[in-house]
């Protein structure tokens, strides 16, 4: 495997804040009353990273969700381990994920939840793929607009490897 990096820590740093800062200021009219739902288990470094750039106070819950497997494209299929039990509809909901790719799993969730009748619903993601759309979805809140490019790092894996890489790179097979 070799590394192209394309998004160096300080960067995606600074995309986070930015990102904070604009749901923050979305968000700060009183009576907002803001539930993250962190998409597990990609989304776990950028949403801690994210919601300590949120300055209003939130509430945080996570839902587990798989499409990939070991491969480098989705299956197509969207599986949710968890689900959240409780009544949502006194919250504004953003559900964060790393990376909106074929849009299939972001769609399932939010169908799911959407359901629930929240006060307001809205999507965030690190990363969006818009060439790969499949799901009629788009994004509220995004990070990076990238190619059609597998990507890993910063959360996200690559064989259940590389969240714990600081930045985000492009897998190249050799």
């Amino acid at each position: 495997m070799i590394k192209n990096v394309l998004f160096k820590e300080e960067e995606i740093k600074e995309k986070i804040r930015e990102l904070g800062t604009v749901i923050s200021k979305d968000y700060e009219n009183e009576g907002k009353n803001l539930l993250v739902i962190s998409l597990l288990r990609g989304s776990f470094i950028f949403t801690a990273d994210l919601v300590r750039h949120i300055t209003i106070p939130v509430r945080i819950e996570f839902i587990e969700t798989a499409s990939y497997g070991f491969e480098k494209t989705s299956t197509g299929e969207v599986k949710i381990f968890s689900n959240l039990t409780e009544d949502i509809s006194e919250y504004d909901v953003l559900i964060v994920d790393d990376i909106l790719d074929s849009g299939n799993t972001m769609k399932a969730v939010y169908d799911v939840l959407r359901e629930k009748h929240p006060k307001s619903l809205k999507t965030c993601t690190l990363l969006d793929k818009p060439s790969r759309r499949q799901a009629d979805i788009d994004v509220d809140y995004k990070g990076f607009v990238i190619e059609d490019l597998f990507v890993a790092g910063y959360g996200l894996n690559f064989g259940h490897h590389y969240r714990n890489t600081p930045y985000i790179f492009e897998v190249i097979d050799n």
